[in-house]
């Protein structure tokens, strides 16, 4: 159940929308499998396997994007249009022109299509209209961008914003390594990755190595700054911050798996139980790293 990344997006406070008008809006744009002769396919799916295409519990709300794609490699229609073209020279004594062999090809990949097998990824998202919340389970920024844009033509109107704190996140991750300290509530873990600003973008990463204050401060004196690092928030949630302000490797640590409810009698129940725990977590959070960051900029503004 827990997400795995968190691509941030936000929506007004108390934004009043509720399942039954979600399901209206997505219902049109549900997925459909694709035919035999087209390539890919986008749409919602249930969260549940049953007909309902939206998921709430506790005023939270799940969808999940699913699209689909035929595996067609590049490599295959390469060597079918090899061999149609020589037979095509062959019958008229010379090699195929530029235009006819794009026509070949589109004739080979439509009639392959059908043969091709499918893939298909599912892709969670958690709207939170009490704390004004919208969160992808996907580190891709590409496919973010592909459930945004069904997103704006399923929803009417959908009040959509980026996140934008006081502080870059680049900015305050690199302080946080200077002096050796997270911000309230949060430590640093034993993951970063500093880049040099200067040509030839220097890298340095520490994977599983202990972040010491005097490395830290050696790498960010000669011009670095901290393009990525691990943490962890009140010994429940540890994650990766990013200068997106994308969160990676988001995972669940044992004080949150003990509290999971030991009562449920089925997965329906489990499901419920797991989906309000991780909501309600992963709110509390996202308010303690954004007053980290310096609060958001817009709403500073508007205080």
């Amino acid at each position: 159940m827990w997400f795995k990344n968190l691509q941030l997006h936000r929506l007004p406070a108390h934004w009043s929308v509720t399942p039954q008008h979600m399901q209206q809006w997505l219902a049109p744009l549900a997925f459909n499998a694709a035919s035999s002769i087209e390539n890919e396919r986008r749409g919602w799916v249930s969260p549940r396997g049953d007909d309902e295409l939206v998921y709430t519990a506790n005023r939270q709300t799940l969808i999940v994007y699913r699209a689909e794609k035929k595996l067609l490699p590049a490599s295959v229609v390469t060597q079918f249009v090899k061999e149609r073209a020589a037979e095509i020279e062959e019958q008229q004594g010379f090699k195929p022109g530029r235009k006819q062999l794009r026509e070949l090809k589109e004739q080979v990949t439509d009639e392959l299509l059908p043969r091709a097998f499918s893939i298909r990824r599912d892709t969670r998202v958690w709207i939170d209209p009490v704390n004004g919340w919208l969160a992808i389970d996907s580190s891709s920024a590409t496919v973010c961008d592909d459930i945004i844009g069904l997103l704006v033509k399923s929803v009417t109107d959908l009040p959509l914003a980026s996140v934008r704190t006081a502080r870059s996140p680049v900015s305050a991750m690199t302080d946080w390594l200077l002096s050796g300290d997270g911000p309230a509530g949060f430590t640093l873990d034993r993951d970063t990755e500093l880049r040099s600003t200067g040509e030839g973008n220097a890298t340095v990463r520490y994977v599983g190595h202990a972040l010491e204050t005097e490395d830290m401060r050696r790498h960010i004196e000669a011009g670095k700054q901290c393009m990525r690092l691990a943490m962890t928030w009140d010994d429940r949630v540890s994650f990766v911050l990013t200068p997106s302000l994308t969160l990676k490797r988001v995972s669940a640590l044992d004080v949150i798996k003990e509290a999971a409810d030991p009562t449920a009698a089925n997965d329906d129940e489990r499901f419920e139980s797991d989906f309000i725990l991780m909501t309600g977590e992963l709110a509390r959070m996202l308010s303690a790293l954004t007053e980290a960051l310096g609060g958001e900029e817009d709403l500073r503004a508007a205080a």
